[in-house]
């Protein structure tokens, strides 16, 4: 994976949202490939288990930092501690941000600034603070955007905009990147198991009077998937677009869907 020649126990991966989900599911997986992974969001206790389960893992280094990511200066704070502590970041996985779904008209303006401050604008400063230390590794950043981005929704009216800044902003700065010996794509998960695919199910079984396995089965169908998707089916897409496999994939948006988006 290393772009500079690093071994596997000598590169480092920043992985945000990493207390669960998808961040957790990454984060673990770069630890099964030796890679010390950093990994940070709010709820430190979260964070704590999962850096205890990368090191069980194969990451006996791995470094916890607890922040609030919608705060301007934390991104740099977590790029300092990861430096403070090995010196080097080869790898930094944007996954942090969950927004609020709903009715356009109900929601204010404080839940659309809250989207953009973490999920946006938090992958912004995460990217300036490591932009230095990735040239200098030939290292990799990976922005996970959704599925959104490509298909407005009527309920996700924070989430689809947020999704598809993302989708530009990666896309405006792997043209640098590609000068500066950085590899930067983005990648666009579908309906994956998490706890935000578990709210909707409960919602929708609430909402219909179905018991929660017809409630599930309805939602797929109506995705039109064969199943939902894993955190790993993610967390390996993460770890082949930092591979030297995929050395050739630069400022490419990459959907991981199971087929649920039907445009081009």
């Amino acid at each position: 994976m290393g772009g500079d020649g690093a071994t596997s126990e000598e590169r480092v991966a920043i992985v945000t949202g990493a207390s669960r989900g998808l961040g957790r599911a990454i984060a673990l997986a770069f630890a099964a490939k030796g890679v010390r992974p950093v990994v940070t969001a709010r709820d430190g206790a979260a964070l704590d288990e999962v850096a205890a389960a990368a090191r069980s893992e194969g990451a006996p280094d791995a470094l916890a930092v607890a922040a609030d990511l919608s705060q301007t200066g934390e991104p740099q704070r977590v790029v300092e501690a990861a430096l403070a502590r090995f010196g080097r970041i080869d790898i930094l996985v944007n996954n942090a941000g969950a927004t609020k779904r709903g009715d356009f008209l109900a929601l204010p303006d404080e839940d659309h600034l809250a989207g953009f401050a973490l999920k946006y604008h938090a992958t912004v400063r995460f990217c300036r603070s490591a932009w230095p230390h990735l040239a200098r590794a030939g290292g990799a950043i990976v922005n996970i955007s959704g599925i959104g981005a490509q298909t407005p929704v009527a309920e996700f009216t924070i989430g689809g905009p947020v999704n598809s800044a993302l989708v530009n902003f990666t896309k405006a700065i792997a043209a640098r990147g590609l000068h500066e010996g950085i590899r930067i794509n983005c990648l666009c998960p579908g309906h994956i198991e998490t706890d935000r695919l578990t709210d909707r199910i409960h919602a929708l079984g609430e909402r219909e009077g179905l018991p929660e396995a017809e409630a599930r089965e309805r939602l797929r169908q109506e995705y039109g998937i064969g199943r939902f998707g894993k955190p790993g089916d993610i967390a390996a897409a993460v770890l082949f677009l930092c591979s030297q496999e995929a050395s050739y994939i630069h400022g490419a948006t990459i959907v991981v869907d199971g087929g649920a988006t039907p445009g081009i």
